[in-house]
């Protein structure tokens, strides 16, 4: 937790930087103070209002403001703050800082403060292999910055790579470690000592060497869940597949590709107090995958791919008789009369509690940053209101927490 640390927070001109707003709820959220910076590119994307009314402080904007040097000096507030975040750090910014220009607040700031500096990079994919770009970074670090990202994804120009700027919930872990106040892994929260089993993201199931199956999941839901159960005490396990969110702060990571593996991952992490199966595990593989990709030979008629049945993980793990967890969570992803089909998908797999998502396409929710999610338990149901991905893990987290108490 972040109980009266102070956050001066860059936010640099980039698309990413919409992001900022739930990083500034986060850290709030967890105990901690915000001092928003806008550059100019900045204010183009994120209002000064948004953000000053999330944190409940000024923002900052122009260097020459006669008001803002008479309220606090720019100098001042470079060092008033604990540390100093920059999100989205643009390749222009960073590259003023590596090189030390100071032509606006946000540089003569990151010049000026003696505090650390934590980078969470956002951009092109193209821009971020560049050779300025490597070398900025590289002069950056050896400097002393901290980096947060950036990740591997689709970004908003359409090109798929690393560029992308991290999570919220990421970027809160990086500051969280930074200033000493990590996860509480090794010492308090309300699930100190116990042990929780999370899995997470698609499985890709290969038909040869350049193609599989698999289901449409980002694994942002899975990464917050554990994330969020590591900031309450919990030694996570978290197993996922290739999933193109960051993978938690503070967790056991275990990377996987099929079932199979994500099966075998998940029993060797056990016994756990708790299983979270958030995974989107692909239902059918192939019986036999080609060794070389599979040419068309020009009779326009497919391939007959012979299928068979995946292991079911979440049954398989909660009909155990040994070793089952005392708590085990399901999800359920369903475009069709969601409360019905998941509640018998509950007493069908044997799970203690399942999440239920309605992820048909009007609601935009498969791939996406939010979640709308019914809990199903003995007890009945439960509907939560449309929340981000980030804060549906802190609400399930807690009531794992109280669920193990």
């Amino acid at each position: 937790m972040l109980f009266g640390r102070s956050v001066l927070l860059i936010v640099g001109g980039g698309v990413a930087a919409y992001k900022s707003i739930e990083l500034v709820r986060l850290i709030g959220k967890a105990g901690g103070r915000v001092t928003p910076v806008l550059t100019r590119a900045g204010a183009e994307f994120v209002t000064p209002l948004s953000l000053a009314a999330i944190a409940g402080a000024k923002a900052y904007r122009e260097l020459f403001d006669l008001t803002d040097e008479a309220e606090m000096g720019h100098i001042q507030l470079s060092r008033a703050a604990d540390l100093v975040v920059v999100a989205p750090a643009t390749a222009d910014l960073m590259a003023k800082v590596a090189n030390g220009h100071a032509d606006d607040l946000a540089s003569t700031l990151l010049l000026a403060t003696d505090k650390r500096v934590l980078l969470a990079p956002a951009m092109n994919v193209r821009m971020w292999l560049h050779p300025a770009v490597t070398r900025n970074v590289a002069t950056l670090a050896a400097d002393g910055a901290l980096f947060v990202g950036p990740g591997e994804g689709e970004m908003a120009c359409g090109e798929f790579g690393p560029g992308r700027m991290a999570e919220p919930a990421q970027i809160l872990a990086a500051i969280e470690a930074a200033l000493g106040a990590a996860p509480a892994v090794a010492g308090g929260g309300p699930l100190a000592g116990r042990h929780v089993l999370v899995t997470s993201g698609p499985t890709h199931e290969p038909i040869d060497p350049v193609r599989y199956i698999a289901n449409r999941s980002s694994g942002r839901q899975g990464a917050a869940i554990a994330e969020a159960l590591a900031r309450r005490g919990a030694r996570v396990s978290f197993v996922t597949g290739p999933a193109e969110a960051p993978r938690p702060a503070g967790c056991e990571v275990h990377e996987v590709e099929t079932a199979v593996e994500m099966l075998a991952a998940a029993e060797a992490a056990l016994p756990a107090d708790a299983a979270v199966f958030a995974a989107a595990v692909a239902d059918w593989r192939v019986v036999s995958a080609s060794g070389s990709k599979m040419k068309k030979d020009g009779s326009g008629a497919p391939p007959r791919l012979e299928l068979v049945e995946n292991p079911d993980i979440l049954k398989a793990i909660a009909r155990r008789n040994e070793g089952r967890p005392r708590l085990v969570v399901g999800f359920a992803a369903e475009t069709d009369d969601v409360l019905a089909n998941a509640a018998a998908k509950r007493l069908r797999k044997g799970c203690d509690w399942l999440v239920a998502n309605d992820v048909s396409p009007a609601t935009g929710i498969m791939g996406g940053t939010e979640n709308a999610a019914i809990l199903i338990t003995e007890a009945g149901a439960e509907a939560w209101p449309r929340l981000s991905k980030v804060e549906t893990a802190e609400r399930l987290a807690d009531r794992i927490a109280q669920a193990l108490a």
